[in-house]
């Protein structure tokens, strides 16, 4: 029996069964763009006259990709063959070079020899390899806690996403939302922990491709502004310089970007647009209060700080006088402090020279004293650093070093060789 073009197929709907026999596999089955695809036919049963495929959900002309006769090998292309597709003697279908245009489903239609049909469906689905998707903000210099962070992951191709913070998978916590295809990503109210690089990733079965990084800049402060002085040492409210000492202010705060500054003396501004302020020469008229202001030019808020900086008494001249000056044998006689320090904070007196085992005494900054290794029981200590020394004797006589360190850490040493006659 001849068959000649496509004539049988107006045959083939008077005799029309479905059979559940047929089966039809891709071959690989996650094929990729490009690759060589055969859908392999299994099941098929009796002399078989011929072969059409179809490309669409039902038997329609406009969707037959090609016919094949058996008997003579002859192939006929119908009006959806694109010129890749080839039918195999035992009914399965090559399509070289497969696009993902060709994805979806295939029918084939056998003929037997009691011009009977039967169907077979199966479905191709060809991924795309990826192209490198792109990371779309809204914006990439946000004010913390103020502007919403949208981010959008660009791609043409249906794909699953992921998104990666700093290189790292990113945790999806409640404060980050997706939309429910993954490709958006949310944030009200943007934090400072989340500034850096975001990257969004697309898959599926037979490739990967992830976006280049997108640096998001988010800016906050000033906050906790403050004033040191020296650059390292916290100051109170109030600061005491020496006169003529020099003074360095620096004005300190947690910013992004870094703030801008303004410094004020007693409400005057100064010209000064840098975070640190010197003075040079101490005197009474550099006294009052100093005050930064600290401003930030991309959240327009701004902060300040303020100390008072004052001269130092005037100090007079430690000494140590003797009481009497020259003892005898037997008498008590009181080392004398004149001009101690009035922000005193511990002294220390020492039975020659100003180490551990000489120590005589200490006093505490609760005024109370202890003895030292080289304590007799005969001195006693006083508030003004003074040492009563009781009941000398020779061995007394020679140098005595008193020691004491100021609230500011600053310390002093002085020496006194004392003398003591003896009995006549």
């Amino acid at each position: 029996m001849a068959l000649a073009g496509c004539s049988w197929l107006l045959l083939s709907a008077a005799f029309l069964s479905t059979g559940a026999e047929i089966s039809i596999t891709p071959e690989p089955d996650q094929p990729a763009e490009g690759d060589n695809v055969t859908l392999a036919v299994r099941g098929l049963s009796g002399e078989l006259l011929a072969y059409s495929w179809y490309a669409g959900p039902t038997l329609s002309l406009a969707y037959l990709v090609s016919s094949y006769i058996v008997s003579t090998g002859d192939e006929t292309p119908g009006p959806a063959h694109t010129g890749r597709e080839a039918v195999r003697p035992d009914g399965s279908l090559d399509i070289q070079g497969a696009l993902p245009g060709h994805s979806g489903t295939y029918i084939l239609q056998t003929l037997n020899r009691q011009l009977q049909t039967e169907v077979g469906y199966g479905h191709l689905r060809v991924y795309e390899i990826l192209a490198q998707p792109e990371v779309i903000a809204n914006s990439t210099e946000l004010v913390e806690r103020r502007d919403t962070l949208r981010l959008l992951c660009s791609s043409p191709s249906p794909a699953e996403v992921r998104w990666f913070f700093n290189g790292e998978a990113l945790p999806i916590a409640l404060r980050l939302g997706l939309s429910p295809d993954g490709r958006v990503l949310t944030r009200h109210g943007i934090r400072r922990e989340e500034a850096g690089a975001y990257q969004c990733e697309v898959s599926n079965p037979v490739s990967v491709s992830r976006s280049e990084p997108i640096n998001l800049n988010v800016y906050f402060g000033p906050e906790r502004v403050a004033i040191l002085q020296d650059s390292t040492t916290l100051t109170g409210c109030t600061i005491k310089v020496d006169f003529n000492a020099s003074l360095t202010l620096w004005c300190v705060s947690r910013s992004c970007p870094e703030p801008e500054y303004v410094w004020a003396f007693n409400g005057r501004a100064l010209k000064n647009g840098q975070d640190h302020l010197n003075i040079s020469s101490m005197t009474a008229a550099q006294e009052g209060t100093y005050t930064c202001i600290a401003k930030n030019p991309k959240t327009l808020l701004s902060g300040s700080a303020s100390v008072v900086v004052k001269l130092t008494a005037a100090v007079v001249a430690m000494s140590i006088v003797p009481v009497p000056t020259k003892p005898t044998e037997g008498q008590d006689v009181t080392l004398t402090v004149q001009g101690y320090p009035k922000d005193l904070l511990v002294y220390a007196w020492y039975r020659g020279p100003a180490s551990e085992p000489n120590r005589l005494l200490s006093q505490l900054p609760s005024g109370n004293w202890i003895a030292g290794p080289a304590h007799t029981g005969r001195e006693v200590g006083f508030a003004n650093c003074s040492l009563l020394v009781q009941k000398v004797n020779l061995t007394d006589a020679g140098r005595y070093t008193l020691k004491t360190v100021t609230l500011q850490g600053k310390t002093e040493t002085l020496e006194l060789e004392l003398q003591v006659a003896p009995l006549e």
